[in-house]
């Protein structure tokens, strides 16, 4: 290797190493409602409704950064299924752009829709086999609530980000958020249709920052 060959990999090396360092963390615990609160035994999440409020149960939190990114330069897929007559996951964080699939997974027919201001759409009825597989393009940030025409205890919520930088808590509350950029943030978790949480944020290059909401 030449003396050139060798200073660029050196050089790029650096410059990974440099990247990697630069990349800040945050972590913490969201207080989630304890009214809902589900055995542990309980795996399965829902979406129920009180009062008009739409909720996971057993509680959940979407803790998400929001700031100025750069827009996404390539497509994103992910998938939301229809198994035991319920939408799994029940709760789906998901950057703008990001298109969704809609497998069916029963041995019965689905038709899966949304009246939400930030997607309206019905995909009809279709079967398991159904290909291609029924899909959407969320191009929208809001919450979308999604229902089957079919079976009305069916129910999920889509929760469009304008933001790459987020995670779903565990079931304690608990979460955290790498390869995040140096910066001043906020810092939201979302728990409910009614309610979200917010905490001003500065990170610096290489950092971990505890945070706890509220």
């Amino acid at each position: 290797m030449n003396f050139r060959c060798w200073l660029a990999c050196v050089t790029l090396i650096g410059i990974a190493t440099e990247s990697a360092f630069a990349e800040a963390t945050i972590e913490g615990r969201v207080e989630l409602s304890k009214t809902s609160a589900a055995p542990v035994m309980m795996k399965r999440y829902e979406i129920v409704t009180k009062g008009g409020v739409l909720a996971p149960k057993p509680p959940l939190a979407v803790v998400y950064l929001e700031g100025s990114f750069p827009k996404r330069t390539s497509a994103a897929e992910t998938k939301m299924a229809q198994q035991d007559l319920n939408f799994v996951p029940a709760l789906l964080p998901i950057q703008t752009g990001t298109r969704v699939l809609f497998p069916n997974l029963d041995d019965t027919y689905h038709n899966i829709f949304s009246f939400s201001p930030a997607k309206r759409f019905d995909l009809g009825r279709y079967r398991p086999d159904e290909r291609p597989v029924p899909s959407v393009v969320f191009d929208t940030p809001g919450l979308v609530t999604l229902r089957c025409d079919i079976h009305e205890h069916m129910r999920a919520l889509i929760l469009v980000l304008d933001t790459p930088h987020f995670v779903l808590s565990d079931g304690e509350g608990h979460f955290r958020l790498s390869g995040l950029p140096a910066g001043r943030y906020t810092l939201k978790a979302w728990l409910s249709s009614k309610t979200t949480l917010e905490r001003q944020v500065e990170l610096a290059s290489g950092s971990t920052l505890r945070v706890n909401l509220p």
